[in-house]
């Protein structure tokens, strides 16, 4: 499985438009207890104090330490398997995205099953929050 999503990351690596974020292994807890450590470690490798951090912290301060901080926020996330929960996936990233929930296992996930997630997805009224 590694290899063969290495070798779909490489191959794709110059691709314009769609991103595609595949989570295995992945907590989303993880990556911003991660996010405040490296946000703490650059404040002290440049001298801020913890008064100064405490007033500077912001969300796009925590954004910018993130996995994702290249990235923008997801639109869609597809939660395959039947199950109908989040499992920490992109804690922070989905603030306001949609979910689309299937039956379909992922190694079994089809472009069929796709297209209807994308078809779903845009019958939505997207709000952001509001």
């Amino acid at each position: 499985m590694q290899t063969t999503l290495k070798e779909a990351e490489q191959t794709t690596a110059d691709v314009k438009g769609i991103v595609v974020n595949v989570a295995i292994g992945y907590g989303g807890r993880q990556e911003i207890a991660d996010a405040v450590r490296s946000m703490l470690l650059d404040a002290q490798e440049r001298g801020t104090s913890m008064d100064e951090l405490a007033e500077a912290v912001d969300i796009d301060m925590i954004g910018r330490h993130l996995y994702t901080r290249a990235q923008p926020d997801l639109d869609l996330v597809i939660r395959t398997s039947g199950e109908q929960r989040l499992s920490g996936f992109m804690l922070w990233q989905t603030a306001h995205s949609e979910y689309y929930f299937c039956d379909v296992f992922w190694p079994a996930f089809r472009k069929v099953d796709f297209l209807r997630a994308l078809r779903d997805y845009a019958a939505r009224h997207r709000r952001y929050g509001g």
